[in-house]
């Protein structure tokens, strides 16, 4: 279907983007690349886990959700995989809050669930204290009975946040919400009109592997034509690939078969036709742009075996025929059932069950798979940084 020209009007991609698509129409070759290793505990040692969500996920700033979730002012959202209640929402003023899903009189979950909800108002189901979709306590049965109480001070306790390119963003710990790597990578899903998109399906997965034996899949090219033989194999160049960091986080391209001589690069419609970028953000999320949709996967683990994998596809606009949402539920099959589910999360399960016999003491890395050495890097320094 491509996407509508009134969604890609004056769009170009970032300078770091085009730098990658220049890279792979002129068939560079990186040089210097090397055979590499990763130890197998990092995969299957539940003390190693133990340390990586302390110093990872219950420290650095992490994707949610797209914004696409929460659409219109007035909504809100319980969210919890990351191992704490939480309650996205989006204020009248359309200002996105992440806030601990608990009432401040008896500690009661305030919103049940996990479904979108249109809301002005926020009722405890205990004791009917009621607040505002932006975290302020407006209301509560027999105020005479606390004599004492401030409501100004009594609002719902709000997590640090930001809402950049089109994804909303959370800090566990106000000491470490730093934003800025966020606001740089909305750069590029500005680029891809990311934020103009909407939601058409979301899901979450349970997949019995590692958090970064799902991550690993993203880093590297070597299994595109293998693996994904069968789906979506056939339409890439097998290791037409480059790559480079934004801080921790990852950014690479990978050619596909379309022939690329006479296409405008800095064109975002033309370069969507021909490279498909993907963004492997710390500490576990993954923003594919295929020509036509993008999908965010954001990994959520809960234990060292087990991770929580939520799928959104966000579309340009709403299918308005049945032609368009065909068109769009095939897609969504052809991703999230097959590529994903049934060749991507399978194969992260068979590595963990493979890995768990203690047969392979460390993986053995090529030198298409360079992403996942400098993956796990990442994750080292931020253990060291955490000490």
């Amino acid at each position: 279907m491509g996407v509508p020209t009134s969604l890609l009007d004056g769009r170009r991609p970032t300078d770091g983007m085009l730098r990658l698509a220049r890279d792979i129409a002129e068939e560079k070759k990186h040089e210097g690349l090397k055979q590499s290793t990763v130890p197998a505990h990092v995969y299957t040692d539940p003390d190693y886990w133990v340390r990586e969500k302390a110093a990872i996920y219950d420290r650095l700033p992490q994707i949610l959700c797209p914004s696409a979730l929460l659409p219109e002012a007035g909504m809100a959202v319980p969210h919890d995989p990351t191992g704490r209640p939480l309650l996205i929402t989006r204020d009248a003023g359309g200002v996105v809050h992440v806030f601990l899903n608990v009432c401040r009189h008896r500690g009661t979950r305030l919103v049940e669930g996990n479904e979108v909800a249109c809301t002005k108002k926020l009722v405890c189901p205990y004791h009917a204290w009621t607040y505002s979709v932006d975290g302020r306590l407006l209301a509560l049965p027999r105020p005479d009975t606390f004599p004492d109480l401030d409501k100004g001070e009594m609002g719902l306790v709000e997590l640090p946040s930001k809402e950049a390119g089109g994804m909303i963003w959370f800090s566990p710990r106000e000491g470490t919400a730093d934003f800025s790597l966020a606001e740089k990578l909305g750069e590029d899903f500005d680029a891809l009109g990311v934020a103009d998109h909407v939601l058409f399906r979301r899901k979450t997965h349970e997949v019995a592997g590692n958090w970064k034996l799902i991550m690993d899949a993203f880093l590297e090219s070597y299994h595109v034509t293998r693996l994904h033989a069968q789906t979506i194999g056939p339409f890439f160049k097998d290791g037409v690939t480059s790559g480079d960091m934004i801080g921790p986080h990852s950014r690479s391209a990978v050619g596909r078969l379309e022939e690329l001589e006479g296409v405008d690069l800095t064109d975002m419609a033309q370069m969507r036709k021909v490279i498909t970028f993907a963004y492997q953000l710390m500490p576990g999320a993954l923003v594919i742009p295929s020509p036509d949709y993008i999908n965010l996967m954001v990994m959520m683990p809960q234990a060292h075996d087990r991770t929580l994998v939520e799928d959104f596809m966000l579309i340009p606009e709403h299918p308005s025929t049945d032609k368009a949402r065909d068109h769009w539920e095939r897609s969504w099959a052809l991703l999230d059932g097959g590529v994903f589910a049934s060749e991507d999360f399978r194969a992260a399960e068979l590595g963990q069950q493979g890995l768990a016999t203690g047969a392979v003491p460390h993986l053995t890395l090529g030198t298409m798979e360079g992403g996942i050495r400098r993956y796990h890097e990442t994750v080292e320094e931020a253990l060291r940084a955490a000490n």
